[in-house]
């Protein structure tokens, strides 16, 4: 059970609206992606996981954790990436954004350096060390935050639509990576062909499961239900 994620009759109420109703879901799989309308309640289901909302009722577990001990709590078990990673880097450079989260856990100066340089000489990109955040593109910014997360190890990485903006081309350099390295995975997406692949799909509408099971079956049909409602709602 350490390493599952379970949700509970969960409910989520917001300004007394339902947002999420009677969710149960025990998630084991490495790849599982969230899908579903607009408004369907996919962000607000996985920020859940991480403490940046509560539920109204039910209960969570995260690798064995209750997330409403709050975000600092489950800063170790849930990494979470923005859809824009201007939100999230706040450092002027590439070296100080990776580093500034393992000195948040202990970690010296020089430990964190020489981890945040290991991770990048991994993946060929040791010359962005000194580099301006802002001086990179999209993708690379992107890349930036995947890799401050990674290097804190967490047991689950959320990842909320994180290529809408991104090319072909980057965001499946990113996606390898991700597969190569990442934990278990939650992915919100609208590009199904991203997801594809993946172990598990859960389809929400109206903040309730409408379907959930491997990937290729859930998502053809949902392909199918909004064909229907572009037929119904011409």
């Amino acid at each position: 059970m350490q390493d599952h994620i379970s949700l509970t009759d969960v409910c989520l109420e917001r300004d007394g609206i339902t947002v999420l109703n009677n969710i149960n879901l025990h998630l084991t799989e490495a790849r599982i992606a969230l899908i579903g309308s607009n408004g369907s309640g996919k962000s607000s289901l996985a920020r859940l996981l991480n403490g940046l909302l509560q539920a109204t009722a039910g209960t969570i577990s995260v690798c064995g954790e209750d997330p409403k001990k709050g975000i600092e709590a489950m800063h170790r078990r849930v990494g979470f990436i923005f859809q824009n990673p201007d939100h999230q880097l706040i450092f002027p450079t590439v070296l100080e954004e990776l580093s500034f989260g393992l000195m948040n856990i202990g970690k010296t100066r020089r430990q964190a350096h020489d981890q945040a340089m290991s991770l990048l000489r991994q993946h060929d990109h040791e010359e962005w060390a000194n580099m301006s955040v802002h001086a990179l593109s999209e993708g690379q910014k992107q890349l930036v935050c995947i890799f401050a997360v990674l290097l804190m190890e967490p047991k689950l990485l959320i990842l909320d639509e994180p290529f809408s903006a991104l090319d072909l081309l980057i965001k499946k350099q990113l996606l390898r990576i991700l597969d190569q390295q990442a934990p278990q995975m939650l992915m919100i997406s609208h590009d199904l062909d991203a997801i594809y692949h993946f172990d598990r799909v859960i389809w929400l509408e109206h903040g309730r499961v409408r379907e959930d099971g491997p990937a290729p079956a859930v998502i053809d049909h949902y392909r199918q239900w909004v064909a229907s409602q572009l037929e119904n709602h011409p």
